[in-house]
């Protein structure tokens, strides 16, 4: 639903936006502000978007709670919204798990799977539905002609669906279970959707495809905006999905500028750490690859390696262990300013989770999407798109660096620092998009498919630019990636002034 303005994103803008407000506005006290909010937000008798206004502000008051990093409640906790607020204005508030949290009462139920006659069937003389089923459960109803399917019988094959000519017999799935690449998501004793937390890669592919807005994400937009209040030298690290996400006329020099008016101190652009990523990745590969290891997986995309070391733990080794962009970018900004901040600012829900590891933590001091961020400069009334240029840009990073954004895009550059590297080195490429792809390539990689391969693999379909946390359509943000790297200085990752850091970064 990217790129469509739903009365979910109005609701989820409206919510990033207040609790900027509410972190701007210190003569606010908090506790006493977000118990009004969703008042503000769900005004007047009547439900605007459900039946029941008192059900919408319930709802509004938990997804408050996680915007401002806070756990998930159910209907049966009888606290305020503010409970535990305090814990929201700590200083060093990291996200603690889970990540992604199912908002109980905003499920709608909806069946696992279903299959079932719709009112479009015609009642034909074929009824091939009923010639196809192995269970006999399609059966023609002789007062009215259409077929019927029995739900104790059916075994949801889909038979039946494939060989009806009007498409009168349908396959419903619960949206968010059927995004899931990691097959996370199931029924609690309610019917409500459920994660399973020992599966869940936080990839965000159910918060955005979840159409009454039960999945939500945390957040830390309060503890960023208080940051830069208390003085912090904070930086900003934005990932290459960037182009075209705050609007088609918002250049990297708008970016920094607007930036810069919100106290940023200073904007990097991630696809430098991208450079860096590539280099590594390519370095590793021709020295391990096939020598001591069958292939090598890519490692920038933290839901694509969770995933391959919770299903393929025989084969963890094959992840690349080179550091990813976010990191790598994060550890630059630190080694050149002292007593930095750094927040990433991207299209992921994962990388929230990548932040929260122990090692990354003193690296990567906050994670934000840009969806988040599209609520900080509502709040601060930042008109982006009309803001003055900032002529220094963002940085000199490589095409290839930038294209990290895009699939394909990561083995590309890591094949191209290879070719800069090793002329004469062939290198063999296979890559997949969305989790449930991903999950087959490492299946084929596992019985010696691919032995010899560099494998890239994006939980998103379509690359970064499709994560839970952008704002436009997949499609256009490709095109709108692929014309700024276009642009770039350079072309392969190896030739950006900081790959003589990388030493320095990795030892």
């Amino acid at each position: 639903m990217r790129g469509v303005e739903t009365r979910i994103q109005e609701i989820r803008h409206r919510i990033f936006r207040e609790v900027a407000r509410m972190a701007y506005h210190t003569e606010w006290p908090v506790d006493k502000r977000i118990e009004e909010l969703p008042y503000k937000i769900i005004p007047g008798e009547v439900g605007n978007f459900r039946n029941d206004v008192f059900l919408e502000r319930a709802i509004v008051g938990e997804r408050l709670r996680l915007a401002m990093g806070l756990p998930y409640r159910g209907a049966s906790d009888p606290a305020p919204v503010s409970q535990g607020i305090e814990e929201a204005d700590k200083p060093e508030t990291y996200y603690t798990p889970p990540l992604i949290n199912v908002i109980k009462f905003a499920c709608n139920a909806c069946p696992e799977k279903r299959v079932y006659v719709t009112d479009g069937c015609q009642g034909c003389l074929a009824h091939p539905c009923v010639e196809v089923c192995p269970k006999d459960a399609v059966s023609l109803d002789r007062t009215n002609g259409r077929s019927r399917i029995d739900p104790d019988k059916c075994i949801k094959c889909g038979q039946c669906a494939n060989v009806c000519a009007y498409h009168a017999i349908i396959i419903q799935e619960r949206p968010c279970a059927a995004a899931c690449g990691m097959d996370a998501i199931h029924s609690d004793e309610n019917g409500k959707a459920d994660i399973n937390y020992d599966k869940c890669v936080s990839c965000g592919q159910c918060l955005v495809n979840c159409p009454f807005g039960a999945i939500a994400d945390k957040s830390q937009i309060f503890q960023v905006i208080r940051a830069i209040q208390t003085g912090e030298r904070v930086y900003a690290a934005v990932a290459p999905a960037f182009v075209g996400q705050f609007g088609p006329k918002v250049t990297p020099g708008k970016l920094r500028a607007a930036m810069k008016a919100l106290g940023f101190a200073d904007v990097f652009e991630v696809a430098i750490g991208a450079d860096l990523c590539a280099v590594q990745e390519a370095e590793d590969f021709v020295k391990e690859v096939p020598e001591q290891l069958p292939f090598m997986a890519t490692s920038c995309c933290p839901a694509w390696s969770m995933m391959a070391k919770k299903l393929f733990p025989d084969y963890a080794n094959c992840i690349s262990m080179a550091l990813t962009p976010m990191t790598l970018t994060a550890r630059l900004i630190k080694k050149q300013h002292e007593k930095a901040k750094v927040v990433f600012i991207g299209p992921c829900a994962a990388k929230k989770l990548e932040a929260m590891r122990k090692s990354v933590r003193s690296e990567v001091d906050f994670v934000l999407t840009f969806e988040e961020m599209a609520g900080i400069f509502d709040a601060k009334h930042v008109d982006i798109e009309n803001i003055a240029e900032d002529e220094g840009g963002v940085n000199a990073a490589s095409r290839d660096g930038r294209n990290f954004a895009v699939a394909g895009g990561v083995a590309k550059s890591v094949v191209d620092v290879i070719a800069q590297m090793y002329p004469d080195k062939e290198i063999r490429v296979a890559n997949a998009e969305g989790l449930k792809e991903c999950k087959k390539l490492l299946q084929l990689a596992k019985a010696g498919k691919y032995n010899g391969y560099l494998l890239e693999g994006m939980a998103c379909p379509g690359g970064c630019v499709a994560g839970a946390g952008t704002m436009q359509p997949v499609k256009k943000s490709q095109t709108a990636v692929s014309l700024y790297a276009a642009k770039a200085g350079h072309v392969t990752s190896d030739r950006t002034e900081y790959v003589s850091e990388l030493e320095k970064l990795v030892e």
